[in-house]
């Protein structure tokens, strides 16, 4: 009988929670659907959802749901795309059309640089694929960085929306120019628009900083600091591509630094300096970067890692976009009551650029699809990126912290009080870094390669050597013997990115890639043993 009782009692513990809980209607089912994949955190999901939902029924009458895939970061869901055309249009190319599938077809039907004289069956491929509605199930790419944007454009999976043409007088200098400071807002024949930017900086807690004796960082150069060994808190390059966009930023500032240095000792007009100094400005701004990757406690797939260890204390600085800092700094002030964290973008270290919207190519739900990006760029959707929660327009929940893209969001006085950051103009004033496509763009890819290798695959080395060169008590003269081979990158200089780097990259056999990763692993593998040599 105790027995009984015991079993009766922990079912009644397990059942009463599901016996009390309040009695929610029956949810009907909506009148259409939209799939969105995208990068983008759960708060904005939330906000966008119920935003466009309300704002589509109050214009047609219909109800609305999001179907929201998550499986990463861009770059993952830059992969999961390509994969997932291969597999479709596969399909349409065997079954539909009754044709051969070959290495050719598969190379050649999303290859944008598909040069003329190419085989007839791969140009056929190309153009069969640009006709046709071959999707693979998504509605909408939403978040992320323009670069892999741009490669989507080019392969052909996402297509013109149409709001360029339907919308004109959005898409004009006074409201959203076609780009500022060198960065593309939008793409040329409306295949990508840009709602939203975003920046990068570094999010550090002051309690850590005070306890290492390091002030607060100011520019991206103090995160080479030897005493923030083991506190620097990093994303993967190459699974990330807003961390990438940053980490190219840094080497488009080392650059200009560069630029400014050679033009004042020599004396020479600047357009004279420009390709020496991109030359050697590409070196200074890998060796800022592996210097950072030396102080690096981990390199994450996740870009919303750093900030919350930051926050808890486990990292003392995080590289970060701007409103995951500044969203960490605000709410832990709000929870603590005091000010435990700052976050600081270098004035001339980084540049806005937009995390783009854009239609896939044979989106199976297109009109609610294009009904969603009108959504996003309107002035309704505008609001939710900056107004804070519960005010007329803005989000429900949460403060999203982020920049909208129409000028016309800063220049309405009524949106003042209700916006987070009321003294944050985007366009106010001149940036004093202007992103130069020619001079990095084309090794965007390539450069975060080079990191990955350079930083995290030889990471274990690369600390050891740093904390060696750093040690109390050695010889300046030895320190500076060891750092100069700990840093020597002429194996992966500009010309060196062109002429190797970017060859085996875009190889048809992708073995090219895998051989020169193990090379150049194995090469500052040994590199940074013998700078760990020379400092001990």
């Amino acid at each position: 009988m105790n027995r009984v009782l015991i079993i009766l009692a922990l079912v009644a513990v397990v059942a009463l929670p599901f016996v009390l809980r309040p009695k929610k209607a029956a949810a009907s089912k909506a009148d259409g659907t939209v799939v969105i994949i995208t990068p983008h955190n759960e708060a904005i999901r939330q906000e966008y959802a119920q935003g466009f939902q309300e704002w589509y029924r109050a214009r047609t009458g219909q109800t609305v749901t999001i179907d929201w895939r998550v499986i990463g970061g861009t770059s993952e869901i830059a992969r999961f795309l390509e994969s997932e055309y291969v597999s479709s249009f596969q399909n349409h190319w065997t079954r539909k059309l009754g044709k051969a599938w070959s290495i050719d077809v598969q190379a050649a039907f999303a290859n944008g640089r598909l040069a003329k004289d190419a085989s007839p069956e791969a140009l056929a491929a190309r153009k069969e694929f640009m006709a046709s509605e071959v999707g693979c199930g998504i509605d909408v790419f939403f978040g992320g960085g323009t670069y892999d944007f741009i490669r989507q454009a080019d392969a052909g999976r996402i297509v013109d929306s149409g709001l360029l043409q339907a919308k004109p007088e959005w898409f004009t200098d006074d409201v959203i120019p076609a780009s500022y400071t060198g960065e593309p807002y939008r793409d040329k024949a409306g295949r990508w628009l840009g709602p939203v930017l975003s920046g990068h900086g570094m999010l550090y807690n002051l309690d850590s900083l005070e306890r290492l004796g390091v002030p607060a960082p100011r520019g991206w150069a103090d995160l080479t600091n030897p005493r923030l060994f083991g506190e620097v808190a990093v994303c993967d390059p190459t699974k990330s591509g807003s961390i990438a966009k940053s980490f190219e930023t840094i080497i488009q500032e080392q650059i200009y630094r560069e630029w400014a240095r050679l033009a004042a000792a020599t004396g020479q007009p600047k357009a004279s300096l420009e390709k020496q100094a991109v030359t050697q400005g590409w070196e200074q701004g890998l060796r800022l970067l592996q210097l950072i990757g030396a102080n690096a406690r981990y390199f994450t797939d996740s870009s919303q890692k750093p900030p919350i260890d930051v926050a808890a204390g486990n990292c003392a600085v995080g590289m970060c976009i701007d409103f995951y800092g500044r969203y960490q700094e605000q709410s832990s002030a709000e929870r603590s009551g005091r000010q435990r964290l700052g976050f600081h973008m270098p004035v001339d270290g980084t540049t806005l650029s937009p995390d783009p919207i854009a239609l896939m190519r044979g989106a199976p739900n297109r009109a609610i699809a294009v009904a969603f990006l009108e959504y996003v760029m309107s002035i309704e959707g505008q609001k939710l990126w900056n107004f804070k929660p519960g005010t007329p327009g803005g989000p429900g929940h949460f403060a999203l912290r982020r920049l909208p893209i129409r000028k016309d969001f800063y220049t309405n006085p009524a949106f003042a009080a209700h916006r987070s950051d009321p003294d944050v103009n985007p366009y106010a004033g001149e940036s004093p870094l202007v992103y130069n496509a020619a001079w990095t763009g084309g090794l965007f890819r390539e450069m975060a390669f080079v990191i990955r290798v350079m930083a995290i695959d030889t990471h274990n080395e690369l600390a050891a050597a740093w904390r060696a060169i750093n040690a109390p008590g050695l010889d300046p003269a030895k320190r500076e013997q060891a750092l100069a081979v700990l840093t020597d990158l002429s194996v992966v200089n500009y010309a060196e990115m062109f002429s190797r780097v970017k060859v085996a990259l875009n190889a048809k056999n992708k073995v090219d890639e895998v051989r020169l990763a193990s090379d150049l692993a194995d090469h500052f593998r040994a590199q940074y043993r013998r700078a760990e040599e020379l400092a001990r």
